[in-house]
């Protein structure tokens, strides 16, 4: 058996199971186990069969020294499983989107001032961090400088939401938005429903379009396929 598991719990987990869907001919037996933590535990619970296969989808940023931590011991466990257990390559699921070169167009954003931070953010990203001494627009690091708690996968969520607040496009809720994977729908209300055009309405279709994206490709390319 393949086995695919997460530690996203809702629209992530969610875009796994399209993926195996529309993409891995549901091949795998997608999973979440809640957590990074319970990722972690369930991969030190393992007593891999000859015949199975595990495929971890762990976020990781290594701004995080907890993270870190945590992945450190995955690659160590990938190390000695002979080829049986493999880490995908990622930052977030939140990345995977963020990343799309259709997110702005099919979303219909207007935040020209968002589109500039996400495109500067983009261009930063390097070894699983966003590299801040990459970025000189001034508007990029005051964005940057407004969290808290700094951490790259939290610019990315942030940054995310800013371009799917129409909850119809949102990946933050226990499912992927609606126009990720249905039919696209003729508004009534074109002009209270801020909405860009896909240059396709075939639901199935722009998911394809999402998961055969560069950056997705490239993780299920070097892990899975």
């Amino acid at each position: 058996m393949k086995y695919l598991w997460t530690e996203d719990t809702g629209a992530g987990l969610h875009f796994w199971k399209l993926v195996n869907q529309l993409f891995l001919d549901d091949e795998y037996v997608v999973a979440s186990k809640g957590n990074n933590q319970g990722l972690l535990d369930a991969v030190l619970d393992l007593d891999i069969k000859d015949d199975d296969k595990y495929y971890i989808a762990f976020d990781y940023v290594v701004d995080n020294q907890d993270i870190r931590n945590k992945y450190r011991v995955l690659k160590a466990i990938e190390k000695s499983s002979e080829g049986r257990l493999i880490i995908l390559d990622m930052i977030c699921f939140e990345y995977l989107i963020l990343a799309f070169d259709k997110l702005v167009e099919w979303t219909g954003t207007g935040k020209a001032d968002k589109i500039k931070i996400r495109e500067e953010v983009l261009a930063a990203v390097e070894n699983h961090r966003i590299n801040l001494s990459k970025i000189d627009d001034e508007k990029t690091l005051q964005y940057i400088a407004g969290f808290k708690r700094y951490s790259t996968e939290r610019v990315m969520k942030s940054l995310v939401g800013e371009f799917t607040q129409n909850e119809k496009w949102s990946v933050k809720g226990s499912l992927m938005g609606e126009c990720w994977y249905k039919d696209c729908c003729i508004s009534e209300h074109q002009d209270s429903l801020r909405c860009g055009r896909p240059e396709i309405e075939d639901g199935d279709e722009k998911m394809k379009m999402l998961i055969k994206s560069e950056e997705v490709q490239r993780v299920i390319g070097e892990g899975i396929i």
